[in-house]
């Protein structure tokens, strides 16, 4: 027994470690946008209503925009719930979940294999949403945690799950 579980551990750590050593090469989720489709002050900004601080970023864009997956991963959830309506989440490279919300529409399914040109869905307001232009929330939360990152700002212990996007998009 002892040696069953000494191998199902190992096969974790490796597991972890491959997961980590998969390059992520971020790509611009919102077809046709760039840096000036998001206010690049916004990542962890307080005072952002119920949710204390905005932990992503917003890239408006026309109700419609296609929006592709930023990374390579697999599907994990598709759903319209809640604060950020119409959402995916993919789990990619460095065990880090993207999250995509406000969707008009979503065009995958979970579990289904995406890469950089795989359209996930279609940038609108829904959730929490409704009275804003159309945009894309964008976030990257990470399931390995960042201690370093924890500050003294407004929930600054959970940064140590979420990143900024702008630091890792390339357009």
């Amino acid at each position: 027994m002892k040696r069953i579980l000494s191998r199902i551990l190992l096969a974790l750590v490796a597991i972890v470690i491959l997961g980590m050593l998969i390059p992520q090469n971020l790509k611009m989720p919102v077809v046709g946008a760039d840096s000036n489709s998001y206010n690049h002050e916004t990542f962890w900004y307080e005072g952002w209503g119920t949710s204390i601080v905005h932990k992503g970023i917003d890239v408006f864009a026309r109700r419609g925009t296609r929006v592709n997956s930023a990374t390579i991963g697999i599907v994990l959830l598709t759903a319209e719930y809640g604060k950020g309506g119409k959402f995916v989440i993919v789990l990619g490279p460095k065990w880090r979940l993207h999250y995509y919300a406000h969707l008009d529409e979503i065009t995958t399914k979970p579990l289904a294999l995406v890469g950089h040109n795989t359209q996930i869905g279609t940038v609108g307001n829904t959730g929490n949403a409704a009275t804003t232009p159309a945009h894309l929330h964008y976030g990257i939360g990470t399931l390995i945690p960042y201690p370093w990152r924890i500050d003294d700002a407004p929930l600054g212990h959970q940064k140590a799950f979420y990143l900024n996007p702008i630091d890792y998009l390339k357009e």
